[in-house]
């Protein structure tokens, strides 16, 4: 069966706030599709649209090409996972799986010869008859995708079903709901605005913003290539350092980086750049290296304010010589084991980087980070100003 899904031209107002901007999407069958964004940029309301439990102010949803306005939650070719579950604590898990079947009139032999295939789907053989409160919260997890399994949905939705879990659990269950996914093939659309989770277990992504999609495309490409600013600052972490293009040649870029001086970058996939424009350079950590203070090649200068130490890494926060700018650098094991006497706090370094690896982008005001918090400072206005849509 068809499990596509396609938004067309969806927009979702309440009262006169605008949640979800006008947006248009196609999610292919047996696709595991993620939305990924900020609490509150709108990608619940999304999935709400899709599941039926939202009518768009704006627009159709298709699920294999039929339109399903006007058609019930009960009725649509969906199940949805919560971030709660929404299992049923006294009942087993045998009669947890088994419910919606029966709410649709299956006979008991029917319904539990699928319970107990679905049990075997998701490795929990044998724990029919335990009760769910005896499980643990991966288990959990197991049943409450083999009761959305059971009743045949062409598109399986979840919301945040992980966030419950601790590190070592969600990192598991993310294997798992892959492989389950794979087994299955019916299409996962999964909300979630933990970017491992997102890049770990996606076919593709839909980065989201003040209710807008800045970008849609695989894991790989959203972090080598992002499209807008917030892309970059969001999607992994970033150094993100203000400057005036001066000049272009093909997609290398060469900036006026004020007091850091010149800067030399790669300009960002389909973005129009011109002469003059205020645009901003953004350099993955993992991508500085030291360098001698008169390397070829654009250079930084920082002190050494702390120095973490992360098992494969060593993660240095430094403040820049001239600017002022805070300067993540991220060292792999055997360059901090080469400059292990230089990594102090008050030392200073100068950092290179490849200008392959350093992408640049309209600089949109989308993506500032609050050094106090540590967290993404996102103007609605601004945000709004690189909707994408894709098929």
């Amino acid at each position: 069966m068809d499990g596509s899904v396609r938004l067309d031209e969806v927009v979702m107002r309440f009262g006169d706030f605008t949640a979800i901007e006008k947006t248009s999407l196609t999610i292919g069958s047996g696709e595991f599709f993620s939305f990924l964004g900020p609490s509150g940029c709108g990608k619940t309301t999304l999935l709400n649209i899709v599941s039926g439990f939202l009518v768009p102010s704006q627009g159709q949803v298709f699920i294999g090409e039929e339109p399903v306005a006007g058609v019930p939650v009960n009725r649509r070719p969906t199940a949805m996972i919560f971030q709660n579950l929404a299992l049923f604590p006294l009942m087993t898990v045998f009669e947890n799986i088994e419910f919606g079947l029966e709410v649709r009139g299956v006979g008991k032999k029917q319904r539990r010869e699928t319970s107990e295939r679905l049990l075997a789907l998701v490795a929990l053989e044998g724990s029919g008859p335990k009760q769910v409160t005896e499980l643990s919260g991966g288990q959990k997890q197991r049943v409450a995708i083999a009761g959305a399994r059971a009743v045949a949905p062409r598109v399986l939705l979840l919301d945040e079903p992980l966030s419950a879990l601790d590190l070592k659990l969600r990192q598991h269950m993310r294997a798992e709901l892959k492989s389950i996914q794979r087994k299955t093939g019916i299409t996962f659309i999964y909300i979630t605005h933990d970017q491992g989770e997102a890049l770990t277990m996606s076919d593709r992504v839909a980065v989201m913003s003040a209710g807008r999609i800045q970008q849609v495309a695989d894991p790989m490409t959203l972090y080598r290539s992002p499209a807008t600013g917030f892309v970059a600052a969001f999607v992994g972490e970033n150094n993100r350092l203000e400057s005036r293009l001066v000049d272009r040649e093909g997609q290398r870029v060469r900036l006026d980086g004020g007091a850091l001086g010149e800067l030399v970058g790669s300009a960002g996939e389909g973005v129009s750049l011109g002469n003059g424009d205020r645009v901003a350079l953004y350099v993955r950590p993992e991508h500085l290296k030291p360098v001698a203070a008169d390397a070829a090649g654009p250079r930084l200068e920082g002190e050494i304010e702390a120095v973490h130490f992360e098992g494969a890494s060593v993660m240095l926060e430094t403040r820049l010589t001239a600017s002022g700018e805070k300067l993540r650098v991220q060292l792999g094991h055997e360059v901090s084991r080469q400059y292990a006497d230089s990594l102090t706090v008050g030392q200073r370094m100068t950092f290179g980087y490849d200008p392959a690896d350093a992408v640049v982008l309209p600089d949109d005001g989308s993506a500032v980070v609050d050094e106090t918090t540590g967290e993404m400072v996102e103007s609605r206005t601004a945000a709004g100003g690189a909707h994408v849509s894709s098929a």
